[in-house]
């Protein structure tokens, strides 16, 4: 199936996660074989409201041989806060982990970033293969730094 290449949003959001989105969903179609995955009626894009806030969520999914379920999710609340919301789970035919990510952004900029990449299996690690091309990477040093709550060791 071919996918046809369009910005993942017309939502008007942060560069930084629009940005990201693209690169996302640019990934997806240059290295899998996408096919549709199918959300239940209404879950593709919901307006609401959150707080008195304008809420709009737009939902993608999709799946490929490698990935059971890809979801890449945009959020707008108000107009001043947006969050991109990617999981991508493996088929068990694949020695791949889980992959999530959220990204918070709003006017001042990015207020939180979570990056995490989980063994599918939890009796098993992440392969040596993961954790050397991870082990070069720098701990980010950021201007407020907040503690993990105690099940944070997950990330």
């Amino acid at each position: 199936m071919t996918i046809v290449q369009t910005s993942p949003t017309t939502l008007p959001l942060h560069p930084l996660i629009r940005k990201l989105a693209e690169v996302i969903i640019s990934h997806w179609q240059d290295y899998l074989d996408l096919s549709p995955y199918e959300l239940p009626d209404g879950l593709g894009y919901i307006e609401g409201k959150l707080e008195g806030e304008t809420l709009v969520i737009k939902n993608r999914c999709y799946q490929s041989p490698q990935f059971r379920k890809m979801h890449l999710e945009l959020a707008k609340v108000g107009k001043g806060l947006d969050i991109l919301h990617c999981v991508m789970f493996p088929n068990p035919d694949y020695s791949l982990p889980i992959f999530g990510c959220d990204i918070v952004a709003g006017k001042t900029g990015v207020s939180a970033a979570v990056a995490d990449l989980s063994p599918a299996n939890p009796q098993l690690t992440l392969s040596d293969t993961y954790n050397q091309a991870l082990s070069p990477l720098e701990t980010p040093n950021f201007s407020d730094q907040r503690d993990l709550p105690e099940w944070g060791d997950i990330f």
